[in-house]
């Protein structure tokens, strides 16, 4: 397992992934960074709240993406697996979680 230093939102995370995965971690990071910038202001929210609106944000993304209108016809194809794919929405759901449980201690 290799460890890895993230950084998102202004924010430095310890993370741990499988080896050779580095790469395509640091991709998932960069994406995860941009939402949380578009979030807003990271000094003017705490980290739970960050990650409530960046998970917000990339689920918005996905759904999105799972629901436009295709150009053609076309039966819809069937849907693939990918275990880094089941992977990132598992981290995401677990994420999503974990911000609504810091948030609401905060409230």
């Amino acid at each position: 397992m290799a460890q890895m230093k993230l950084e998102i939102g202004g924010r430095t995370f310890l993370v741990t992934c499988q080896d050779g995965e580095e790469s395509h971690l640091t991709k998932l990071a960069a994406m995860v960074d941009q939402k949380a910038r578009e979030s807003g202001d990271p000094a003017g929210l705490t980290e739970s709240r960050m990650l409530l609106f960046t998970s917000l944000l990339l689920a918005d993304d996905l759904h999105s993406a799972q629901t436009a209108s295709p150009k053609e016809a076309s039966p819809p194809a069937p849907p693939q697996t990918n275990p880094a794919n089941d992977q990132i929405v598992a981290a995401l759901e677990k994420l999503a979680d974990r911000a609504e449980q810091l948030a609401n201690s905060l409230e």
